[in-house]
């Protein structure tokens, strides 16, 4: 389904650039959410194991180039003219949905504790029972 929708830049400049935002946050580009989320992921495996990391950090590189390629086809693509009609840009009552998740991806950054307090507990008892059966 992706060849229906190149060259959306030209007709769709705002979801255009919420949808490049969204993009970085998903390669987990320093700043966003997800950045912190894969560092802490990452450095929790490579305690446990070296080779998982190695994987999981090369999933994560393979995952940012699909996104990465996903986009530009996407959004810089060749403009297909037969379907251009059928698309329009962000209205306020779309943009408007969109803006908790945005206020999300960069709050978190600042604040990565209002989630990590709250699963603290959880983990921290996840913990004693691995190490208990250990």
């Amino acid at each position: 389904m992706v060849k229906y929708y190149s060259g959306l830049v030209h007709t769709m400049p705002i979801f255009s650039i919420i949808f490049l935002i969204f993009t970085m946050a998903n390669i987990a580009l320093p700043g966003t959410s997800s950045f912190v989320g894969e560092f802490l992921l990452l450095a929790g495996v490579f305690k446990v194991s070296t080779v998982a990391a190695f994987f999981g950090a090369t999933g994560m590189i393979l995952g940012g180039a699909y996104s990465l390629w996903l986009f530009n086809r996407i959004t810089y693509g060749n403009l297909k003219i037969q379907y251009i009609t059928n698309f329009q840009d962000m209205d306020y009552r779309e943009f408007m949905v969109l803006l908790p998740l945005l206020t999300g991806t960069f709050v978190l950054v600042v604040y990565p504790f209002l989630f990590l307090d709250a699963i603290y507990s959880s983990v921290y008892f996840l913990e004693i029972l691995i190490n208990h059966f250990n």
